[in-house]
């Protein structure tokens, strides 16, 4: 399996099966943490975690507070697509897998300053493009 990420023009693919998304709260300033795998074509998220509360940012019922953090289980069907809002103004999002986080700018060099950055499941036609051996159509 593989984690494909796209912005604009850009891409790029990661050979995982599982990855964390992470980001700071742009308001309260407080970590939060999504688990998620890859299933097929789908990402499912399988954990949540967040380290405090603020506006907007309550822990659902249920959760469970170990280690500083609030853990619970997101009720989300599964995705075909996460698409995430990128700004200058927040302080970005940072992917981490394989026991390495990195932003996800760093992912994606030359990214614009403010967009989106699409996370899909990779299928194998996407997956021979991104990683060039694709062969051209003629």
């Amino acid at each position: 399996m593989s984690l494909c990420l796209a912005a604009g023009a850009l891409s790029a693919t990661l050979a995982v099966q599982g990855f964390t998304l992470a980001w700071t709260h742009s308001i309260e300033k407080v970590r939060w943490e999504e688990d998620w795998r890859i299933e097929g074509r789908q990402l499912v998220i399988v954990a949540a975690r967040i380290r405090g509360f603020g506006a907007g940012m309550e822990a659902p019922e249920g959760a469970i507070l170990r280690n500083g953090y609030w853990h619970y289980r997101p009720a989300v069907a599964p995705l075909d697509r996460l698409t995430l809002a990128h700004s200058p103004y927040t302080s970005g999002y940072e992917l981490c897998a394989d026991g390495n986080c990195n932003p996800l700018t760093d992912l994606l060099p030359g990214i614009a300053e403010s967009g989106t950055i699409v996370l899909t499941a990779c299928t194998a036609h996407l997956e021979s493009i991104t990683s060039g051996t694709e062969r051209p159509r003629r």
